[in-house]
């Protein structure tokens, strides 16, 4: 490794995980170690990662501290720090809710138990926006714990999710989604049933769908510096997200904007709750009353969050400058222009439906401002590169395919 007085240890090897290693990898010429449950394409082959660590009990939360303990043990070095990143919710949480422990062997840079609990789970986060004046979709929320008859009158279509995601998962069923939109009281009925009989017991969001495609969709990445003050805040509007059903929310382009007044407002609420670290909103625009509506905080980077990496700001640069070198930082409001992507440009020519982002879609691409960092120039692994082009014709496919 470099010369540098720290080693990065990303927990996760997705996609996210990956655009942690190469922003390590372009800020530092370091290859960080992943540690993680199993191996994933998108990193398994790079060559730009020192090793990775699979430990298939990483999601056993009596087991966490244990792994990471033998990890510290492994990589310790005289005068080097371990850094710490998560790259998931759940990994983010299992370090938070082991602070204490982890803080004798990393550093890093993550909030408090109790606001953490209070972001995750939907229904306290939403409260926590109406305090704070950030304005969120008409919203119910149905107990499954009570698994009483859901009985207010409502408008159609609807938006159901899981308040707790965590708990969502650790109780599959057949057909279960990310996200679901019902038409009909009857189809509103049968998927709370099937959450019910799924064992969850936590609360259901059942939420106005706000009109719109893709391109109505918005995302902000903010990073907060250990002491609670914005150093970032980027704010972009979605082109395209997955449309396979157990993806939605997840986007694969964007193009960066700048406005203000939501920037700051954004900011003021994440420095008014305490919060700490990188965080990741989804909002969608709402024509009907000219409101950004916030769905959801993400309590770390966001997959497509490496947009700020490819414009001058280095996703590891935020980290290492805060917690490593503590370094004070004025905030930067991010005004650039730039196409972020992990789909190929036919799928950017073909699938968006919006005259106008499609037009400005052509023009980014033409005139060479946009960027996909799976691949990433410095990474040369031959398997990798032809799994990625195996990847790129698959999802043509898949946005022929499915239509949420």
């Amino acid at each position: 490794m470099k010369n540098q007085s720290f080693i990065p240890i990303i927990i996760g090897t997705d996609i996210n995980a990956y655009n942690m290693a190469i922003s390590f990898h372009e800020e530092y010429g370091i290859k960080p170690i992943l540690v993680g449950k199993e191996e994933m394409s998108f990193t398994k082959w790079s060559s730009i990662i020192e090793r990775i660590e699979i430990h298939s009990n990483l999601w056993d939360k009596t087991e966490f501290v244990a792994v990471l303990s033998e990890v510290a043990k492994k990589y310790k070095a005289p005068g080097k720090q371990l850094l710490l990143i998560g790259t998931n919710d759940f990994y983010v949480r299992l370090i938070i809710e082991n602070t204490e422990a982890l803080k004798e062997m990393y550093v890093f840079n993550y909030m408090s138990e109790e606001l953490m609990n209070n972001l995750l789970v939907k229904s306290n986060f939403y409260k926590l926006c109406e305090e704070h004046g950030i304005d969120v979709p008409k919203t119910y929320n149905y107990s499954c714990a009570k698994k009483e008859p859901f009985t207010e009158e409502v408008l159609f279509p609807l938006i159901i999710k899981p308040s707790n995601g965590v708990q969502y998962y650790k109780n599959k069923f057949p057909g279960q989604q990310k996200v679901y939109k019902v038409e009909t009281h009857e189809e509103l009925n049968n998927v709370i049933n099937q959450v019910n009989a799924s064992g969850y017991q936590e609360d259901l969001i059942i939420q106005d769908f706000i009109p719109g495609d893709d391109t109505y969709m918005w995302d902000s990445v903010f990073y907060m510096n250990s002491k609670g003050k914005a150093q970032l805040s980027t704010l972009a509007q979605v082109v395209l997200q997955e449309h396979t059903v157990t993806a939605i929310g997840n986007y694969t382009a964007l193009i960066t904007r700048y406005n203000e007044d939501l920037m700051k407002k954004l900011q003021h609420f994440l420095e008014a709750v305490g919060y700490v670290g990188f965080a990741n909103f989804d909002l969608k625009f709402d024509e009907r009353d000219g409101k950004f509506k916030v769905f959801e905080v993400n309590i770390r980077q966001g997959r497509s969050s490496y947009y700020t990496t490819a414009l001058g700001h280095n996703m590891a640069r935020y980290f290492v400058d805060d917690v490593i070198h503590e370094k004070e930082k004025p905030l930067t409001l991010l005004n650039e222009h730039y196409l972020f992507t992990v789909v190929p440009k036919i799928v950017l020519k073909k699938f968006v439906d919006n005259k106008e982002i499609q037009k400005e879609v052509r023009m980014l691409l033409k005139a060479g401002k946009w960027g996909n960092p799976l691949f990433y120039k410095q990474d040369k692994d031959f398997k990798r590169k032809f799994y990625l082009i195996a990847r790129q014709f698959n999802y043509y496919r898949k946005y022929k395919n499915n239509n949420w």
